[in-house]
C-alpha cells in the first residue's frame, strides 16, 4: 500500500537576491508517494529544476515549506536528510579518475566514518544496488571510459545504494538517443515497483512518461497539475503546455502532433 513520503504546503518558488524577491509559481504543491514514478514536466524556463532544487532544499522556498515523512526538510540535518533523499543532478561529474565502482560506494557517505571505511552492510547495499540496474559489466571502468548513458544508470546506482525512500533526478535522458531514453526510463519504472522507492524526475520526453509513468506533475505558467497519464489526457491539460498553434496535443492517439 502506497504512502505519502514527500509534500509540500503552501509553497512558491523562485528566487531571492538583494534587492528584489522573484516568484515563479505561487501555491505549487505536491504529494509524492512511495512505490511510484513521477514525471515532472513542463516548457522550457517554466521552472522544473527550481522546484526540484526548492523541495530537496537546495534552494529556499519563496513561501511554504516541504516535508519528508512528516518531518519539515528544513529541520533535517543534512546527514539525516541524506539518508531520507538522493538527487541526480544534470551537472558534470568534477575531473578524477574515480571507477564506476568508487562513484556507486560515494552513496554510502551518509552512514560511513569520517575516514570513509565502508563495512560489510555498506558492500552488500552496493552490490545490491549494482545487481539492480545491472552494470556489474563495466563496474571496473574510469567514468571518463563509459557513455553518457552508462554513466546515467552508475548515478542512479549511487542512488540505490545511498538507500533512500526518495531519488530525485533533474533531466537524465538529456543526450541520450532514443533507445537508451526507453531503457532508462523502463529502468526508473522497473525500480519502484521492485523497492518500493519513489522517483521523481523531469523531462522534455512527454510522449515516453506518458506511456512508462504512474503519475505526471505538469507545470505550466498558470498552475501545476498532477494526476494520472490517462486522467490528464481526459482534461486536455496537455495542452496548456505550450502557447503555439503548430503544436496540439492529440487525445485520441496520447501524443503531439504538428499541425
Amino acid at each position: 500500500m502506497s504512502k505519502k513520503v514527500l509534500h509540500s504546503e503552501n509553497l512558491s518558488i523562485g528566487y531571492t537576491t538583494k534587492s528584489n524577491t522573484r516568484t515563479i509559481i505561487e501555491q505549487c504543491d505536491i504529494s509524492l508517494e512511495s512505490g511510484k514514478l513521477i514525471a515532472l514536466i513542463g516548457a522550457n524556463g517554466i521552472g522544473k529544476s527550481t522546484l526540484i532544487k526548492t523541495i530537496t532544499g537546495i534552494i529556499p522556498p519563496i513561501k511554504g515549506n516541504t516535508f519528508i515523512n512528516q518531518k519539515r526538510i528544513s529541520d533535517y540535518h543534512p546527514k539525516e536528510l541524506a539518508q531520507e533523499l538522493s538527487i541526480v543532478l544534470t551537472e558534470s561529474l568534477p575531473p578524477s579518475n574515480l571507477t564506476v565502482y568508487e562513484i556507486v560506494a560515494l552513496g554510502r557517505q551518509p552512514y560511513t566514518n569520517w575516514l570513509g571505511t565502508l563495512t560489510p552492510e555498506d558492500k552488500e547495499k552496493i552490490e545490491n544496488a549494482i545487481a539492480l540496474t545491472g552494470i556489474g559489466n563495466f563496474i571496473e571502468k574510469r567514468h571518463f571510459e563509459i557513455s553518457d548513458g552508462q554513466l546515467q544508470k552508475a548515478l542512479i546506482t549511487r542512488a540505490l545504494a545511498q538507500d533512500t525512500a526518495i531519488i530525485i533526478l533533474d533531466e537524465p535522458t538529456t543526450h541520450l538517443d532514443l533507445v537508451h531514453k526507453v531503457s532508462l526510463i523502463k529502468l526508473l519504472q522497473k525500480l519502484t515497483h521492485e523497492t518500493g522507492k519513489t522517483i521523481l524526475y523531469s523531462t522534455h520526453d512527454i510522449d515516453l512518461a506518458i506511456q512508462l509513468c504512474d503519475e505526471m506533475i505538469v507545470l505550466t505558467e498558470n498552475r501545476l497539475v498532477k494526476d494520472q497519464p490517462c486522467n490528464l489526457i481526459e482534461q486536455d491539460v496537455f495542452n496548456e503546455l505550450f502557447q503555439n498553434e503548430s503544436v496540439v496535443f492529440d487525445k485520441t492517439i496520447g501524443k503531439f502532433k504538428v499541425v
